[in-house]
């Protein structure tokens, strides 16, 4: 099981603020095509962080079933 975790406009999108993905072997970007099917992201900016590390959403990454998977608003520098 992967939980994915939503955060801001993300999570306002999804109307949760997380959800489990029962599925092995499966790469980070096909389950972003997935969650993106099911949601409609087009037009949101986020970040991905799997385990608490920011990755990009292009990286060949293949989910082990413990992995958490974040979707985070843009950060703003201060």
């Amino acid at each position: 099981m992967i939980e994915v975790k939503y955060f801001g406009a993300v999570a306002e999108r999804t109307q949760c603020t997380f959800e489990n993905v029962f599925s092995s072997n499966i790469s980070l970007q096909d389950l972003l095509q997935d969650l993106e099917a099911k949601y409609k992201f087009e037009s949101l900016s986020f970040s991905v962080a799997v385990n608490q590390k920011i990755v990009s959403k292009t990286t060949d990454y293949t989910l082990k079933t413990s992995d958490i998977v974040a979707l985070l608003p843009p950060f703003a520098g201060g």
